[in-house]
């Protein structure tokens, strides 16, 4: 993410070449996948218990919808 966000506040300086610019938008490519990936791997691991009328307990997997984290366009529907 400090990867990302450096290379965010790089581009946005206006201080790099054409080139430089290229090389510093390509990091930024690498490290948003890389952030994309960790992203779509911790949602598949947050779970809530949820307990239901009657005492028992159901495992509920946490809605995208619910966390107010905006689609990345990488997940994929499994």
């Amino acid at each position: 993410m400090v990867q990302l966000e450096d290379s965010v506040t790089r581009l946005e300086s206006g201080d790099l070449t054409l080139e430089e610019s290229l090389e510093v938008f390509e990091q930024g490519v690498t490290a948003s996948r890389a952030c994309a990936l960790r992203l779509k791997e911790t949602r598949k691991r947050v779970q809530a218990l949820v307990k239901k009328q009657g005492g028992e307990m159901d495992l509920e997997f946490l809605d995208q919808d619910q966390g107010g984290v905006e689609d990345d366009g990488l997940a994929d529907d499994d």
